[in-house]
Parts: structure tokens; sequence; C-alpha cells
């Protein structure tokens, strides 16, 4: 467990450097959910969400600041229930559970945005969100799900 929030922090650090902007503000890779998906296949919920709230606490105040860690955690709650709820039916690879969490991520960041600053105009970014937290989510799923493949490998 220790590894893999070593690993989502250091995904954190590396997303932090790329500057990734298509004309909405905050928008990101989602790089550090490799981690949490595989924390979650690998352990189960309450270990991934331990590793999720560490990871978002700790590099929040590393590269961050106390909005962002507000962000992420709002994010970070409604994509791991949605990816929880997902996982749990069996009709998922961990890909797809990766993009329901990119998206769902989004949806939530957008809400919150939408209540802070007291508007309902950023709404209008929702359909470029999700269109990107399908694709983050299904390259990082992807690379997740190899990942894990080859350390079940090295495991046998």
């Amino acid at each position: 467990m220790g590894l893999l929030l070593a690993t989502a922090l250091i995904l954190s650090y590396i997303e932090s450097l790329i500057p990734f902007f298509f004309g909405v503000p905050g928008m990101k890779l989602g790089l550090p959910n490799m981690a949490i998906v595989m924390a979650l296949y690998m352990f189960g919920w309450k270990e991934a969400i331990v590793i999720n709230v560490f990871r978002i606490v700790i590099s929040g105040f590393l590269f961050g600041n106390m909005y962002g860690i507000l962000f992420s955690l709002s994010g970070a709650v409604i994509s791991f229930i949605a990816m929880l709820i997902i996982k749990s039916t069996d009709r998922f690879s961990m890909t797809g559970t990766s993009i329901i969490g990119g998206v769902f991520h989004n949806i939530a960041q957008i809400l919150v945005a939408a209540f802070v600053v007291k508007t309902s105009g950023i709404i209008y970014y929702m359909p470029v969100l999700i269109i990107a937290g399908v694709i983050t989510g299904f390259i990082n799923g992807t690379i997740a799900s190899q990942v894990m493949a080859h350390i079940r490998r090295i495991i046998k």
C-alpha cells in the first residue's frame, strides 16, 4: 500500500509539471488515479480510499493549495463511489472502472466549482470535461491494467 501511495504522489508531482490546457481551467490528466484503481482491485475499497485521501492531502500541501485539496476531495469522493459501484457489478474491466472514475471526478469538480463561484455558467464546460474524463480514464485504466497484469506475472 505504501508503494501505491508513493506512486500516486509521484504521479501527482509529474501531473503538476505538465502544462495541460484545453480551454477548461483546472483540467488534468488524472495520472494518480492509476494507483487508486490498482489499489481498489488489489486490496479493496477501504485501502484504496485511505491511499486516495492521503494522496490528496499530501500532494495538496506539497504541490497545490487548500482549494486544490477541496476540489480534489470532492472529485475523489464522487468518483470513488462511482468506481466502487461499477466494480461491484463485475461487468466492467479496470479500464471501464477508470473511465467512470474520470467522468464522475470531472462532474463533481465542475459542480463544486459552480457552487464556489456562484454561477451556473461554468456548467457549459461539462461536455468537454466528460469527454476528457472518458479519454484520460481510458488511457489511465489501460496503463493500470497492464501494470497489474505485469505485477501478477511477477508474483506468480
